[in-house]
């Protein structure tokens, strides 16, 4: 009955992160780091239209999502 309570509730806060985490913001060696890409391959997909990114303070930033769904679109 213990264990079950506490696998619950693990359950309910790796999902709380999860959720967090996508709205987390990285740089573009972090978005590398995340899919295994290239910074090259990263920068063409920006320069293409295919990834979305910010521009702000003269570097590229991306949100977690917007890698997901460029990966998984």
């Amino acid at each position: 009955m213990f264990e079950r309570a506490i696998m619950e509730r693990l359950d309910r806060i790796e999902e709380a992160v999860s959720t967090i985490r996508r709205e987390n913001w990285l740089n573009i060696r972090g978005a590398s780091d995340y899919t295994s890409l290239s910074i090259v391959k990263l920068r063409r997909a920006v320069a293409s239209g295919e990834l979305k990114a910010s521009k702000k303070a003269g570097r590229l930033l991306f949100k977690i999502r917007w890698i997901d769904k460029w990966l998984n679109g």
